[in-house]
């Protein structure tokens, strides 16, 4: 598979994935990037991805025919719930030869495809299998979105730390202003520690600011 697909994470269900997926998109492709999104596992849905149709619209494109024919968008399951547990629900298995068929067709027509996961790294695909372990079998470089709510600090490092053990590539943190804050001082004195910890931590890795929703 073409070193093309940048895989999608964060620090939990919360962190604004979608959106911050969405926004970096719609930056590259005005930056000329053929770039394409697509969902791992979507779960708390039928028939189509809401976080794919987020996508689009941040984009500010129609539905694509990947989207359509459901390549962009291998597997959905009906219960809101860690891709394991709504897998068991469904009473169906994930499908991991359909994913990586579909990101494979992706990677063949588009510069860039935006990988994104279901909530953070450690979140389990299956009973003994996690993201992260999905992650660095393929050794997807990965973009993390992070935002300034309490107790970001703390998820963003050990998520930082699991990284690094596995020896995998960091390309992106991506700093999610949305949802918007009154108060700012949390927001604010979070992204600079982050930012310090990168320089000294991950010195290639490029930080991001996602603004507000406008």
């Amino acid at each position: 598979m073409k070193n093309n697909i940048i895989f999608v994470s964060g620090i939990d269900t919360d962190a604004g994935k979608s959106y911050a997926t969405g926004y970096i998109a719609k930056q590259w492709l005005n930056e000329g990037r053929h770039i394409i999104t697509q969902k791992l596992i979507q779960t708390g849905n039928m028939g189509r991805s809401e976080d794919i149709e987020l996508h689009r619209k941040i984009m500010d494109l129609p539905l694509l025919e990947e989207d359509l024919s459901g390549v962009t968008m291998p597997q959905i399951f009906s219960y809101p719930a860690s891709p394991h547990l709504a897998a068991r629900i469904d009473g169906k298995n994930i499908d991991f030869k359909k994913i990586d068929e579909a990101s494979q067709i992706l990677s063949e027509k588009y510069d860039t495809v935006l990988l994104e996961g279901a909530g953070g790294l450690m979140v389990p695909l299956t009973e003994d299998y996690l993201t992260i372990d999905y992650i660095a079998e393929r050794n997807y470089p990965i973009l993390f979105v992070t935002s300034g709510k309490l107790g970001s600090i703390n998820h963003t490092l050990l998520s930082l730390e699991a990284i690094k053990k596995r020896g995998l590539t960091l390309h992106t943190v991506a700093y999610n202003l949305f949802p918007t804050v009154s108060d700012t001082t949390i927001q604010q004195d979070t992204m600079q520690f982050i930012k310090n910890y990168l320089a000294k931590h991950f010195p290639e890795t490029d930080f991001v600011i996602v603004p507000e929703l406008t």
